[in-house]
């Protein structure tokens, strides 16, 4: 099987778009969940829903994969999941370093999700000279020391920061200068990297802001629902009075449309990945 250093899905070369690169995996994760209660084909529509998607999109992006379907039949499921991993690059080895294993580092180490999907974890590494040789989710913790050495001797292209804010630029510079051209970052905070390197980013506050958000408005939208509720019951105010009213509901939804992040469906919005 080949490994992760130069071998580079194909994706770009081939002008899929951003938006349904980011798609695959959804796509990718529903085909898997079928594959494994054996069903054989699936139709657009069923893909779609499970897939949180509208079948037109689906069908879109699977035009850019070559894939059409079946009229009357669907998708063959197998298929498609290989035809998928092909693109996304998950039919070869990743290795992949994590770096920093505090709490957030050693439960991604534990994640049992990466060796299903093409990615093996190369090697754990950590600045704290009391973590070296402590051994987490089966693989003994480095120290930072050897980063260099062991992206070199792993062909490692991807690596993983989950190191505070205040150390992650510091890693970043390193992982590139060692030859590391895609970065999944947990830190809190935004990283500079030179043209060719990718940087994923997954903050839980920013999500955890975006429900939040979302969580008000909706109080909002019952808040007013109950009160106009309580006007239909109560008698006719003065025309003054419930202008002035209605102006002030107004000018409250203006406001939340303005601050309205929503993601469409596309899922250009979010901050994460996922990962």
């Amino acid at each position: 099987m080949a490994t992760g250093r130069n071998h580079r899905p194909a994706t770009r070369s081939r002008g899929i778009p951003e938006a349904t690169v980011a798609r695959l995996p959804l796509y990718l994760r529903a085909l898997t969940a079928l594959s494994e209660r054996s069903v054989p084909t699936v139709s657009s529509e069923e893909l779609a829903a499970a897939a949180g998607v509208n079948s037109a999109k689906l069908r879109k992006d699977f035009s850019y994969l070559g894939s059409y379907g079946t009229r009357g039949v669907g998708y063959d499921v197998e298929y498609l999941v290989y035809q998928i991993s092909r693109e996304l690059g998950l039919t070869q080895d990743w290795p992949v370093v994590i770096v920093g294993i505090g709490n957030l580092g050693a439960a991604l180490a534990n994640y049992g999700g990466f060796a299903s999907r093409g990615f093996r974890v190369a090697s754990l590494i950590d600045a704290d000279p009391a973590m070296t040789g402590k051994v987490v989710a089966g693989i003994g913790v480095e120290h930072t020391d050897r980063l260099e050495r062991i992206i070199e001797d792993n062909g490692v292209s991807i690596g993983v920061i989950a190191t505070p804010a205040g150390a992650a630029q510091q890693v970043c510079d390193r992982l590139v200068a060692a030859g590391v051209t895609s970065i999944l970052n947990f830190a809190p905070t935004v990283l500079s990297v030179p043209e060719g390197v990718d940087v994923r980013k997954v903050d839980l506050s920013i999500e955890l802001q975006i429900l939040a958000f979302h969580e008000q408005r909706k109080s909002g939208e019952l808040e007013a629902g109950e009160a106009a509720g309580q006007d239909t019951a109560a008698p006719a105010a003065p025309p003054a009075v419930s202008v002035t009213r209605r102006g002030a509901a107004d000018a409250g939804g203006e406001a939340g449309a303005g601050n309205d992040s929503e993601a469409g469906p596309d899922g250009d919005v979010p901050a994460v990945m996922p990962a």
